[in-house]
């Protein structure tokens, strides 16, 4: 089941998002950042375990952000991610936020859904703030992605 996350969950979300950080597959995540974003994150929960989480950031009138995309190692394959992107567009839709954007190192998977490549310059440099204090800044390998929703 997907549903918003709750308090409780932040320390199990921030180490199955910090799991694939420290494979360099995505951005680490803090407790305070976590806290502070709480009501960004979706979480997939079954038989009371946490088992993926993901958020959904809104960074303009007409444009938000996926990240933090992350489903338990021994449960990937299982649809968790993508009943986790499904919600998140949703809710974008709801909001009626006409873009979502993805930064991403398997754009294959985030492509089954309808997003598509852009290039880096398409992109507000409003949504590169967390980008200046990556380690892998400027030289960053992931691809930009983006879904335009209907309106």
């Amino acid at each position: 089941m997907v549903r918003k996350a709750k308090i409780g969950e932040i320390v199990r979300i921030q180490k199955l998002i910090n799991y694939y950080a420290g494979k360099e597959l995505m951005l680490p995540r803090s407790l305070s950042e976590l806290y502070g974003n709480l009501r960004d994150l979706f979480v997939y929960e079954d038989d009371g375990s946490l088992l993926g989480c993901c958020a959904l950031h809104v960074d303009w009138q007409d444009l938000a952000e996926l990240k933090s995309l992350a489903v338990d190692e021994s449960r990937k394959g299982k649809g968790i991610g993508r009943a986790l992107v499904e919600a998140v567009l949703k809710e974008a839709k709801e909001l009626k936020i006409n873009k979502v954007f993805v930064l991403t190192y398997v754009p294959e998977f985030f492509k089954k859904y309808g997003f598509k490549k852009i290039s880096r310059e398409e992109l507000p440099h409003k949504v590169w703030k967390e980008c200046i204090s990556c380690p892998k800044f400027p030289d960053c390998q992931e691809v930009p992605l983006i879904i335009e929703l209907e309106k």
